[in-house]
């Protein structure tokens, strides 16, 4: 059994449809500790809706937050505070996929971050997108992983930018699972086909 958690460098960069094909890679469960709006369209609603398989269980959030904001602003804005020790990792004999809020140091509280949430034992996907200034973006965040030992790889989203990515692989030296094309659309079938394509390298 395995447990990966996908992070992102920034927030909107890909990384629940990068869930969703990972998930239906490895038949996984899914959790999403930490959900800040969009709550009757969340986003383990969406990865339950872009997954064929019928091996996966999705696991509730430790915390379902109503705004579209930084956790620590919405949970403020509910009238709660994140305590780190509620959220639990839930029991499953199954590869796990969970996927963080924004990226690694999007604030839980006063004092946690989202990379307070991984643990030694998960292997870690960095999903990066191109734009002006995602190279500084994607080298903070492995350099950050790396400094904690964690073991990481790279899936890239969005039309291919050649030159960031080079840059990107020289000097991280972290290895690549593959990239989530611009799709018109992203539907059951098509996250098969990438869960295909990526399954070998995950």
């Amino acid at each position: 059994m395995k447990k990966y958690f996908i992070t992102g460098i920034s927030t909107e960069v890909g990384k629940t449809v990068a869930s969703a094909i990972i998930t239906e890679a490895l038949e996984a469960d899914y959790w999403k500790p930490v959900q800040s709006g969009d709550l009757k369209y969340s986003d383990t609603h969406k990865v339950q809706n872009l997954i064929s398989s019928s091996r996966s269980v999705f696991h509730e959030n430790s915390y379902a937050l109503n705004t579209p904001m930084s956790p620590h602003a919405s949970a403020e804005i509910d009238g709660i505070t994140i305590d780190i020790n509620e959220i639990k990792e839930p029991s499953t004999q199954n590869n796990l996929v969970i996927e963080g809020a924004g990226g690694l140091l999007v604030p839980l509280n006063n004092e946690n971050t989202i990379l307070d949430l991984i643990q030694p034992d998960y292997k870690v996907i960095v999903v990066s997108r191109h734009y002006l200034g995602s190279i500084n973006h994607t080298l903070l965040t492995l350099n950050l992983l790396k400094e904690k030992g964690f073991d990481i790889s790279l899936v890239f989203s969005g039309n291919e930018h050649k030159t960031t990515e080079e840059i990107i692989q020289k000097m991280s030296g972290i290895p690549v699972i593959g990239r989530i094309e611009e799709e018109p659309y992203f539907d059951q079938n098509v996250i098969k086909e990438y869960a295909d394509k990526f399954r070998d390298k995950l």
